[in-house]
């Protein structure tokens, strides 16, 4: 996996957002990341990042 290519795909897709959109979508992960399915997303964000 390219870090810095993904880095500049996420930069680019955080800068086409509005900022009102950018934090609700924030904060959806954040709820997310801290919710008992963490791991699974983790897992799952990992598993489709290999391909």
């Amino acid at each position: 996996m390219n870090d810095k290519m993904d880095m500049a795909k996420l930069m680019n897709m955080l800068s086409k957002m509005d900022k009102k959109d950018l934090e609700s979508n924030l904060d959806k992960v954040s709820k997310m990341l801290n919710s008992k399915q963490a791991d699974n997303i983790i897992n799952e964000i990992k598993k489709n990042t290999k391909n």
